[in-house]
């Protein structure tokens, strides 16, 4: 039985958490660390912005401050999303492995099938439903993460639950995703720029109709503890892998301060084109 390491976080801010998941994905690269499943939270929320989005275009920087909102970019690509009332994963795992198929597509199946497996054991009645060829995320300049389609979608009666985002670098994967308890579209859409109001409200009604949270999904409440849980035994089950419980070692710490220092928090890197 393969036997992977899992972090259940404290609550960092999102300059920190995307430094600690290029941290870790340093480690494993170089055999440091097992392949690492991580599950953390935002405090206070983040908008993070796809690897390729340009930041001065895209979001409104005044209403991100009036709300304290921290903007992050992330190594991964995609669409904007803000994090607030959510658990986020991250998957790192080498390619060497063979744990995950060569094929972006494919690595995305098998871990939607994962969290799938996760979910149902809490009786949410999520499916699997593959992208719809030549399906294109809605016209407009600026758009959240769950308005776009990806490659297989973990959805509830058609709405989108996760919104998730891939990169490889150098023969290490990085997968991570978010999946709200509760969301408020109005603050959301709030935080971009619009040519005008009316394609804001076009967008915001666009996201309501085809993303949803666990708070709409789920018959009962869910727990933070809970969901940790059910996750990693779907994880561990589609996957055939034992986790193990663990912390992050000195040096991934070390690694990510100096990343969220120099790097994450910077405006060189949050507003590169």
């Amino acid at each position: 039985m393969k036997r992977w390491r899992v972090i259940i976080d404290e609550t960092r801010d999102g300059y920190q958490n995307m430094a600690l998941d290029e941290a870790i994905m340093t480690a494993h690269r170089s055999g440091e660390v097992p392949p690492t499943l991580r599950f953390y939270r935002w405090q206070p929320p983040a908008l993070s912005l796809g690897y390729f989005q340009n930041l001065k275009e895209e979001v409104d920087l005044s209403a991100c401050r009036d709300k304290g909102v921290d903007v992050v970019r992330r190594l991964t690509g995609g669409r904007a999303i803000l994090h607030d009332d959510e658990l986020t994963y991250s998957l790192t795992v080498n390619e060497s492995l063979d744990i995950l198929a060569d094929s972006v597509v494919e690595s995305y199946h098998q871990i939607s099938r994962a969290l799938v497996a996760g979910l149902q054991r809490l009786d949410i009645p999520v499916e699997l439903k593959a992208r719809e060829k030549g399906k294109k995320a809605p016209r407009g300049r600026s758009s959240a993460c769950f308005d776009a389609p990806s490659w297989y979608e973990v959805v509830v009666d058609g709405k989108k639950l996760i919104g998730s985002a891939q990169t490889r670098k150098k023969g290490t994967i990085l997968q991570h995703g978010s999946l709200p308890f509760s969301s408020d579209s109005d603050m959301i859409f709030n935080l971009f720029s619009f040519d005008s109001e009316r394609e804001r409200e076009k967008m915001r009604r666009y996201y309501s109709l085809k993303s949803t949270t666990l708070e709409e999904s789920a018959e009962e409440k869910i727990t933070w503890q809970e969901l940790t849980e059910a996750l990693s035994r779907g994880i561990a089950e589609v996957f055939s892998v034992e986790l193990e419980r663990d912390g992050l070692r000195p040096r991934e710490k070390e690694l990510a301060d100096r990343l969220r220092k120099e790097k994450y928090s910077s405006e060189e890197w949050n507003a590169k084109r």
